[in-house]
């Protein structure tokens, strides 16, 4: 099998909140469009992406948005009944990568803090899409300090919407 590219991809608030009762804490339209244009687009028009996410990131898209379109869809769930209609399922985060065959290109991770704080450390992991946004926002639930092995960080770009300015980031070892 070959070796596919794993990311995790992450909007944080200043004191690196990403959620707020299973919820974004902020809706930036420019920011959605930049989470997809990443997730989506591949160098090779065959293949497509796949995003991993858990039960509850899963459960906070809303259901028009479900299956999140042009990419293969992973949910985490260690409930062998659980049901994501239009995406697949998987115990475990190990159990998803293996799901991805010669017809993906990159994996994304997407959420929530359990699914973070079990690949953070993954020796796998390529890099982390992380989206600095230049507020505080009152959250339940954080992103972990990133290892210092990512220590070649480069600045993708910037943006502003509705008086809030945010960075887009890249780390990689």
């Amino acid at each position: 099998m070959e070796n596919h590219e794993i990311y995790i991809i992450v909007a944080v608030g200043k004191n690196n909140g990403i959620g707020k009762e299973g919820k974004l804490p902020w809706h930036f339209k420019k920011e959605i469009k930049y989470f997809k244009e990443i997730t989506t687009e591949t160098e090779n028009q065959e293949k497509q992406n796949m995003v991993i996410m858990g039960r509850n990131t899963w459960e906070s898209i809303k259901p028009k948005y479900r299956p999140l379109k042009d990419r293969k869809n992973i949910v985490l769930t260690r409930n062998p009944q659980y049901k994501a209609e239009g995406a697949e399922t998987a115990e475990s985060l190990e159990e998803a990568v293996k799901m991805a065959d010669e017809k993906i290109e990159k994996m994304f991770i997407i959420g929530g803090e359990m699914v973070f704080n079990k690949s953070i450390n993954d020796p796998d992991l390529t890099g982390i899409y992380l989206t600095r946004i230049k507020k505080e926002y009152e959250c339940d639930t954080y992103f972990p300090k990133i290892p210092e092995r990512f220590n070649k960080i480069k600045r993708l770009g910037m943006d502003k919407e509705n008086g809030v300015k945010f960075e887009y980031f890249l780390y990689k070892k």
